[in-house]
């Protein structure tokens, strides 16, 4: 039993009462399964914030039957500030988390049944790095060749696509067994081969340690959900509404942990139109994203998660959000002029009541340093001639070697500026080991 603090009532005409018809209907959904078609500068974030509190205020929902999912930590804290907001300092004690967050807590409370202490160490990307080289070379491996970076790169591939390390031994070395010394490959060159050893060995030293890396926490999660009858049964009930920001950025592992946490696959079904909607069956899902914002291929997210929602989901629901607060109608008209050429998109078609607005000006420059001429006089002119404050410009490049030419005109101009990015602070190793310390 649960002792749940006071939640802000709310009217519904508080909640819905300033936003377009779309925005409304996305809102008040009752369902099993929505999906927000969510276009850039949409308002997304106001319509799940506002759904969350819809869900409290109309449908009788407890605060603690409610797990928000976001991809970042920023947009975790901006979520429960906006939540604050509407429905009081309840919103502090809500699962309102990142998807590594969310199963760092689900693994410290019941990570024993699959071999979890709950005192568990986390490795970062440096970490992880560091034990696959000693592993490389104990293998006597040409670190330089197969690069630890590139190892951990194929590993979190496959961890992101829930292989196991014994299924991927089993077919590309099945005669190695974790922690055997003196390992031979058989053939120079095998990648496959060397991959599933050194996988293999690593999870062997992970274990040893008890630790576990950052794609773990996924697949770990989802191995427990599956194993643990009682862990899987303790977070159905708990959990009866599943929101998930973003979902056009999610991977394999994160789909199907999707599914594992609202019990979709338990056979259950629930009942159209009951008063106890969310109580009794699946939970309910809803996910907001962007299929035409989906750039994360590369580290492994599934365009096909949004694209085959309404297949993937019983009785699936789509409203689509195409009014932008954000942009100029000749931005929005470039961005769909560009987006078009997509195969395979749902058509959308992005529009605003900002106006026309200025057009969109293209420079080329014969090279860098006459490129950041350029910039820093046009920076130099909209602040004198425009009244535009510095903090409102921003300059945004593709590698951090272009801000070497950058920062020179901007000094030689007498500009002001701040470079974000740089060495980042806790990833230093004397900061982490004190970190790790305390």
């Amino acid at each position: 039993v649960y002792d749940e603090p006071e939640v802000i009532a709310r009217s519904a005409q508080e909640l819905v009462g300033d936003l377009n018809p779309q925005q409304a209907e996305a809102v008040q959904y009752r369902g099993q399964a929505l999906l927000i078609g969510a276009g850039a500068g949409s308002g997304k974030t106001r319509v799940l914030t506002r759904r969350i509190a819809w869900i409290l205020s109309q449908f009788g929902a407890w605060p603690s039957q409610i797990l928000a999912i976001t991809f970042t930590n920023k947009a975790a804290a901006e979520m429960r500030e906006r939540l604050g907001s509407l429905i009081g300092p309840v919103a502090q004690r809500m699962w309102v988390s990142t998807f590594h967050s969310a199963c760092v807590r689900i693994l410290r409370r019941d990570g024993k049944s699959i071999g979890l202490k709950s005192g568990f160490s986390i490795y970062d990307s440096a970490d992880s790095e560091r034990l696959v080289k000693i592993i490389a070379t104990e293998f006597n491996l040409d670190i330089k060749r197969y690069t630890p970076r590139s190892i951990l790169g194929h590993i979190s591939d496959l961890k992101n696509n829930l292989t196991g390390w014994k299924e991927n031994l089993a077919v590309h070395a099945p005669d190695f067994t974790p922690g055997q010394r003196g390992y031979q490959f058989g053939t120079v060159g095998d990648l496959e081969a060397i991959y599933a050893v050194i996988y293999a060995e690593y999870e062997h030293r992970l274990a040893l340690a008890n630790a576990v890396d950052f794609d773990d926490l996924i697949g770990r999660t989802v191995e427990l959900l599956r194993t643990d009858p009682a862990v899987a049964e303790y977070y159905h009930h708990r959990f009866r509404y599943i929101l998930v920001d973003e979902y056009q950025d999610t991977n394999r592992a994160q789909y199907v942990l999707v599914r594992e946490l609202a019990g979709v696959d338990t056979g259950e079904k629930a009942i159209p139109g009951s008063p106890n909607a969310g109580k009794s069956g699946p939970a309910w899902i809803t996910v907001v994203g962007d299929s035409d914002q989906s750039i994360y291929a590369f580290r492994g997210a599934d365009i096909r998660n949004i694209q085959d929602f309404e297949q993937d989901f019983p009785n699936a629901k789509t409203i689509m959000l195409e009014q932008n607060y954000r942009s100029t109608q000749t931005i929005l008209d470039a961005a769909n002029a560009v987006i078009s050429n997509n195969e395979g998109r749902k058509p959308k078609k992005l529009w605003t009541a900002l106006g026309k607005g200025e057009p969109i000006v293209g420079y080329a420059a014969d090279n860098a340093q006459q490129e950041a001429q350029w910039v820093a006089t046009e920076i130099a002119r909209l602040h004198a001639e425009e009244d535009i404050a510095y903090s409102d410009m921003a300059i945004m490049y593709r590698a951090n070697a272009q801000s070497r030419s950058l920062e020179e005109a901007l000094i030689n101009a007498g500009l002001p500026y701040q470079l974000v990015g740089g060495t980042k602070f806790y990833e230093r190793r004397e900061i982490k080991d004190a970190l790790a310390y305390l």
